[in-house]
């Protein structure tokens, strides 16, 4: 109760304080690229339910656009503006959106899609009777992914038997020691590691 409390809270006055900044960053994604402001994609969350999970869009429109994928590695398609949004993590402010309908929370494992959900069906099990979140350790561990799966021949392979398995374990460990001062901490480590790039 204490964690969905604060959730609510937060991503309300979050949602509040950050309006203008939203607008903002819609107005220039749509002069950048004359295309929808939001992405939206199937995710996998809490007891392996699916949920549209939000963010402000960084790409170009593509196959993987609306098909519960992502083309790990590909920074072909991301637009000038969505360069700075993903630097920045303003992409995942529409997210606030998902903790206040209830689908996630502000802290918690990452949610994935189906088809990296299915490659570890056992681990993901037990990952998935929490909601996943916005932030965890590994989403800070792991917040320059895109550079470093950009770096390596084969990215869908490396992220399947390289990251994944870490950020499971993260997760897991996220689990069974998760505490609502833990949470705190988590937060203002991802703002910290947000504002020292």
């Amino acid at each position: 109760m204490i964690k969905r409390t604060f959730d609510i809270l937060f991503s309300l006055t979050g949602l509040l304080i950050l309006l203008p900044v939203g607008i903002v960053v819609a107005i220039f994604i749509f002069i950048d690229d004359r295309g929808p402001v939001f992405f939206r994609q199937k995710r996998i969350g809490l007891n392996q339910k699916s949920f549209t999970l939000y963010k402000f869009r960084s790409m170009t429109i593509g196959k993987s656009f609306s098909d519960g994928t992502f083309e790990a590695g590909n920074t072909s398609r991301v637009t000038r503006i969505g360069k700075l949004l993903r630097k920045t993590k303003l992409d995942e402010l529409p997210q606030l959106i998902n903790v206040l309908k209830g689908d996630m929370s502000l802290v918690g494992p990452r949610p994935e899609v189906k088809k990296w959900v299915d490659a570890f069906p056992q681990q993901w099990s037990y990952v998935l009777t929490v909601k996943p979140g916005i932030t965890d350790n590994a989403a800070i561990l792991f917040r320059n992914e895109e550079e470093l799966l950009a770096k390596v021949v084969n990215p869908e392979v490396y992220y399947e038997q390289i990251i994944l398995p870490k950020k499971l374990g993260i997760y897991c460990d996220y689990i069974k020691n998760q505490s609502f001062v833990g949470d705190l901490e988590i937060i203002i480590k991802t703002i910290y590691s947000i504002l020292k790039k």
